[in-house]
């Protein structure tokens, strides 16, 4: 599972260029995300996160970030803020492949991990 995160951190460096929000604060949640790609490529998650979510914080239409964050938080097992930051970055995006894909792997890893209950 750690190969899937970091390639993709890898691949959503690429789409880190979709100005929606007022350019400062753009540029700004541009530079903070860069730096978590950085840092998460490193293995450093927890700083990630943070950088992720101040671009969140500055940009709330940055559908990359929100990803980059699914994928952050899948990582260090806080699987229901990653279902959240999924659904916001699909909701903002939801032609978006990348996010779809990561989504759906988080479902279904997560589902068959679940464990099974037997209720009547």
């Amino acid at each position: 599972m750690l190969l899937r995160l970091t390639m993709v951190v890898a691949l959503l460096s690429s789409s880190l260029a979709t100005p929606t929000w007022a350019d400062g604060n753009r540029e700004a949640a541009k530079n903070e995300a860069q730096f978590g790609i950085d840092v998460a490529r490193r293995g450093l998650w927890r700083e990630a996160i943070y950088r992720w979510e101040r671009a969140v914080e500055l940009d709330p239409t940055y559908a990359a970030a929100l990803n980059n964050l699914g994928v952050a938080y899948e990582h260090e097992g806080e699987l229901e803020k990653a279902r959240g930051a999924y659904e916001k970055a699909l909701a903002i995006e939801p032609d978006n492949a990348q996010i779809r894909q990561n989504y759906d792997l988080f479902k279904e890893v997560n589902e068959r991990a679940a464990p099974k209950t037997d209720k009547p």
